[in-house]
């Protein structure tokens, strides 16, 4: 294995870990002020840590020619697509745990292909096995007495498709334009559309944000203007199905945070059903494809 593609994979699974730790903060700071008001502020935030970085790069040497303007519609697409994650990961922690969330969002490692479905792509049987596998498992981790789906799985869930768009779109851009550049404008998106929506439906108190501040200062520089600017700069040349392997250890690590920092724990189905996910993921990717002779 080339030295640059173990310092990619690295990159990567560093990504994971911050994403995966950052649920905690995502739950604690909403013990004080809504779930739109944290996504925007701490895009907002994100987008202030990058700006120095950003503006520095005007005057870098040898910027690719497709990046050396500002790529505003594809950074602005991926805000969008960010903003509907997000989001939805957001509010459904109101409802749901750190562990169930982290593994219900690491779904998008399946839904990567299975979408291509629709656009012509054949499936191989690593996708279909993991799949079932990663439906069972979100069964035995979701579904209670009575066959009811908790309501913060669900939109979990819907949020599994929107991170699943964001990975493609960037495995997309980053090998066309400046990464700094893309992941600023995408957190302005990010937290502009976030703190609309928090105008429009949350109460805002000066004093429940300060209180929220660590939560806050946590998710804006560490997961956000670290986080989501690794992932852009080590999904340059990277395959998006690849990236998406590693990125879904996220799960693993939300699942260990929140069993050392919130004393969350499974029933033995739980587990189960954590495993057969997390098996699913893997095949999905890893599954030998038959290759068809010319």
């Amino acid at each position: 294995m080339h030295r640059s593609t173990l310092r990619t994979d690295a990159l990567m699974l560093l990504t994971a870990m911050i994403w995966g730790s950052a649920f905690v903060m995502q739950q604690k700071a909403m013990e004080h002020i809504g779930p739109f008001l944290y996504s925007g502020l701490r895009f907002s935030l994100g987008a202030l840590c990058l700006l120095p970085l950003v503006l520095k790069a005007k005057t870098a040497p040898a910027l690719p020619k497709s990046g050396s303007r500002w790529p505003l519609p594809g950074g602005a697409a991926m805000g969008l697509v960010l903003a509907c994650g997000i989001n939805l990961q957001q509010v459904g922690l109101l409802f749901t745990s750190v562990t169930n969330s982290g593994f219900i969002t690491g779904l998008y490692v399946i839904i990567v292909p299975l979408l291509g479905l629709a656009f012509g792509q054949r499936a191989h049987t690593g996708t279909w096995l993991g799949a079932s596998a990663a439906v069972a498992g979100m069964a035995l981790l979701s579904i209670g007495d009575g066959l009811k789906v908790a309501w913060g799985d669900l939109l979990q869930l819907a949020g599994a498709f929107a991170w699943a768009g964001h990975v493609l779109l960037v495995g997309m851009l980053a090998n066309r334009h400046d990464p700094l550049r893309l992941a600023f404008i995408q957190f302005v998106v990010c937290g502009l559309v976030s703190l609309l929506l928090a105008l429009i439906l949350e109460p805002w108190d000066a004093t429940a944000i300060l209180v929220a501040g660590p939560a806050l200062l946590y998710g804006g520089v560490v997961a956000v203007a670290l986080g989501f600017t690794l992932q852009v700069i080590s999904q340059k040349g990277a395959l998006p199905s690849h990236a998406a392997v590693i990125f879904s250890l996220e799960a693993v690590f939300a699942a260990i945070a929140g069993a050392v920092f919130l004393d969350e724990s499974l029933s033995a189905r739980g587990y189960l059903g954590c495993a057969l996910m997390l098996a699913g993921m893997l095949l999905a990717q890893l599954w030998p494809r038959r290759t068809i002779a010319a």
